[in-house]
C-alpha cells in the first residue's frame, strides 16, 4: 500500500466565467469542487490505477469534513489528524484563457499538533511499502517539518517520494536521511540551487552534480509537454513525450508522481518506471478534471514515451 500525505489540503472551487469582471457581480453557473492538494490528486491517480493507497495529513472544521466525504465517494482510504481549526479553500477562476486563483493560507498548527501527526505517521507506516509527501507546509510548522518524517520513515525502512519546493525541500535535502525520489521542475530547481537552469542536458547535469542530490535514488526533473530528464543512480535518461491536446494541465505533476510511485511499488524496470510516470502526466492533461486519468489510453501512451 502507498501512504499519500498531504500537509495542506483544500476544497479546490473552479469558477468558469466567460469574462471576469471587477467591481461588480460575476454570476457563475457551473461550480466544481474537488477534495484538493497535491496529495489527494497523488492519492486519487493512484486509486484509478488499481494500486491500493491511504491518504492522510491534516484536517479541520466543515471544509474538512467535505473532503473526506469527497474522498469516501471516490472510495479512496483516509485516515486524517483531526484538528479543530478549519481547513481551506482555494478557488480558480477560469476566465478569457486565463486563470485567476485565490489561495486560502489554511490552519496554523501548533507544535503540538505537529507532534501529533508525527505520531500518527509513523503508526501508520506499519501499513505501508512507500509513501508519496506533496506540496506546501502549513502554517506553524518548522521548515525542516519533511525531513522530520524522512528520518521516520527511514527507521522504519520506508522509502519516500518527496514532491515539494523551496525551504522545506531544502531543508530535507540538508540532512543524511534524503528521500527516495524526488520531483522539481526546472524553475523550482532553479530556485532550488540559486542559479540559472535550462532545458540542456549539459545544464541539467551540471546542476544535478551538486552534493544535496548524493544519495537520492530517483531525480525527476519534469519539463511539461518537454518530457522530463532523470537520474537514477549514475544513469541520466531523458524521456521525450508526443504531441497530444491539453484539455488541463493542472495537477499532471502530481499524476507524475502517482505514476513514479505505483511503478516503483510494484518493483518494475527503470524504462517501465519511467514510461509509467510519463503517462500518468500526460493522460492528466487529457481530463478535465485535476487528478483524473483515462486508464483506458494508458497503454496507447505508454507506447508512445521514448527513453534515451
Amino acid at each position: 500500500m502507498i501512504l499519500a500525505v498531504t500537509m495542506n489540503p483544500s476544497v479546490d472551487i473552479s469558477y468558469p466565467l466567460h469574462e471576469f469582471k471587477l467591481d461588480t457581480v460575476n454570476r457563475v453557473e457551473n461550480v466544481r469542487k474537488t477534495a484538493g492538494g497535491k496529495g489527494l490528486n497523488v492519492a486519487r491517480v493512484i486509486a484509478q490505477m488499481e494500486e491500493e493507497v491511504l491518504a492522510t495529513g491534516v484536517l479541520g472544521g466543515t471544509i474538512g469534513d467535505y473532503i473526506v466525504q469527497e474522498l469516501n465517494k471516490s472510495q479512496i482510504p483516509n485516515d486524517f489528524l483531526k484538528i479543530e481549526k478549519e481547513s481551506r479553500n482555494c478557488i480558480a477562476i477560469l476566465h478569457e484563457g486565463m486563470q485567476t486563483e485565490i489561495l486560502e493560507s489554511g490552519p496554523t498548527l501548533t507544535n503540538a499538533e505537529g507532534t501529533d501527526f508525527l505520531e500518527k505517521y509513523e503508526d501508520l507506516l506499519a501499513k505501508v511499502s512507500l509513501v508519496t509527501i506533496s506540496g506546501s507546509l502549513p502554517k506553524g510548522l518548522p521548515v525542516d517539518f519533511y525531513q522530520q518524517m524522512l528520518a521516520i520513515s527511514q527507521r522504519k525502512g520506508i522509502p519516500v517520494v518527496l514532491d515539494s519546493s523551496g525551504e522545506p525541500l531544502r531543508a530535507a535535502l540538508l540532512h543524511k536521511e534524503k528521500p527516495f525520489a524526488i520531483k522539481p521542475n526546472i524553475t523550482e530547481l532553479s530556485q532550488l540551487l540559486g542559479v540559472k537552469v535550462d532545458s540542456r542536458i549539459s545544464s541539467l547535469k551540471q546542476a544535478l552534480d551538486h552534493d544535496w542530490f548524493k544519495e537520492i535514488e530517483w531525480i525527476v526533473v519534469s519539463m511539461g509537454g518537454d518530457g522530463a530528464f532523470v537520474r537514477h543512480g549514475t544513469e541520466d535518461y531523458r524521456v521525450t513525450l508526443p504531441k497530444i491536446d491539453v484539455v488541463n494541465p493542472v495537477g499532471s505533476g502530481d499524476a507524475v508522481v502517482a505514476g513514479l510511485a505505483v511503478a516503483l511499488n510494484r518493483n518494475q524496470s527503470v524504462e517501465t518506471v519511467l514510461k509509467t510516470a510519463m503517462t500518468t502526466g500526460m493522460l492528466n492533461t487529457m481530463e478535465a478534471g485535476t487528478g483524473s486519468i483515462n486508464m483506458a489510453k494508458f497503454g496507447q501512451y505508454f507506447d508512445l514515451v521514448k527513453i534515451d
